[in-house]
């Protein structure tokens, strides 16, 4: 993947992870009914936020890093054929282990 998009500050780039196309109980789920994930992985990094006396705060996440975020967190961007969400790093709530 070619990606042409470099985040700025404390800005992070995510692919969201696919919604499941199946309940547990086996039921498939058509397109019109799924949720907006709320899963996905950090592709690019930003260098991190600038404090007031002007020290870079270093990012606690990282590329290849999965992480939960808020339903409607971010902004939705196509690069390459592919959709990215772009968000701050505090919209972020976990790292999935």
């Amino acid at each position: 993947m070619a990606m042409n998009l470099k985040p700025l500050a404390d800005r992070v780039i995510v692919r969201p992870l696919e919604a499941e196309e199946k309940t547990a109980g086996g039921l498939y789920i058509p397109d019109t009914a799924k949720e907006k994930p709320q899963q996905g992985e950090i592709v690019a990094v930003g260098p991190g936020k600038v404090s007031d006396d002007g020290k870079n705060i270093p990012m606690e996440v990282k590329v290849g890093d999965k992480v939960l975020y808020g339903k409607y967190s971010g902004t939705e961007v196509t690069s390459g054929g592919e959709d990215f969400l772009i968000m701050r790093e505090n919209d972020i709530f976990a790292i999935v282990g």
